[in-house]
């Protein structure tokens, strides 16, 4: 799998990651279990290493926790969690109960979830990066009408990451997060990469371009993906999916060329059309 440089460490990291809204919410059946463990054997046979979460994933974060220690390949995670609540001892009790539901002594990355309380939050976790027990820190949203606020904290503060939405139908974060990102040395996350799953439905049963062959895509789904791949400053993406299928075609869109910005632009002309 094709990766990409964490500015912060120079560290590489995989392009294809997996994030857990909604699909690694399930309760204890062992079918439910199972078909997830798929997916994150999926993910780590491919090359992939990034997994997102929070405690607003209703039981996610306990999932994953349990399904890594039970896989071989746990130690080739990059789990990424986030604190969402407001004040200093709330944001601590959050974070040491993310670790335990984990079950992880340290995690690769935290970040404060849709900005809530950052400025509290942010203090924490520089505390909890300068004692070992996060690699990275970062800042997330999902709407375009965040981003300003995401804008003012990427230029006041020293961040490692930020996690934000761009697509091929929601391109906001082109026109300064991405080269802000890029010129502060911010590694970029996207979330929604497929447009929130509206996008991926406006395509299907159109056949593929003949381009698509050109970049190595099979798939819409993995048109959509290079899409946001293309873009230099993109560091990893993470679609959310509990469905082992889908987890296999998302991380194909990991391997081979990418769209250059001759292509994206003709991507970008032909959605519009």
């Amino acid at each position: 799998m094709l990766t990409r440089k964490i500015p912060s460490s120079g560290a590489e990291l995989p392009v294809i990651g997996c994030g857990t809204w909604r699909g690694f919410d399930v309760g204890a059946d062992p079918g439910q279990r199972a078909r997830l463990a798929q997916v994150l054997g999926t993910l780590f046979e491919a090359g992939g290493s990034m997994i997102d979460s929070s405690p607003m994933y209703g039981a996610a974060e306990g999932v994953v926790g349990d399904l890594l220690s039970q896989v071989a390949a746990r130690d080739k995670a990059f789990v990424g969690t986030k604190v969402w609540t407001r004040g200093r001892d709330a944001g601590i009790a959050q974070m040491q109960r993310s670790l335990q539901l984990l079950r992880r002594p340290r995690l690769e990355l935290m970040q404060i979830h849709n900005l809530v309380d950052w400025q509290t939050q942010l203090a924490t976790l520089r505390a909890w990066q300068a004692e070992g027990r996060i690699r990275y820190l970062g800042i997330t949203h999902y709407t375009a009408s965040a981003h300003g606020d995401l804008e003012a904290v990427m230029r006041a503060e020293k961040l490692d990451f930020v996690q934000l939405n761009y697509s091929l139908d929601d391109r906001a974060a082109e026109q300064r997060l991405l080269p802000l990102a890029a010129e502060r040395g911010i590694a970029v996350i996207v979330n929604r990469p497929l447009g929130g799953g509206g996008l991926a439905s406006a395509l299907r049963g159109r056949p593929l371009p003949g381009w698509a062959g050109d970049i190595g895509c099979e798939s819409w789904t993995q048109v959509l993906l290079k899409f946001v791949l293309g873009h230099p400053a993109v560091t990893c993406v993470i679609p959310g999916t509990g469905n082992p299928a889908h987890m296999a075609d998302d991380v194909r869109a990991g391997f081979g060329p990418l769209p250059d910005a001759a292509l994206r632009a003709r991507m970008v002309a032909e959605w519009e059309e």
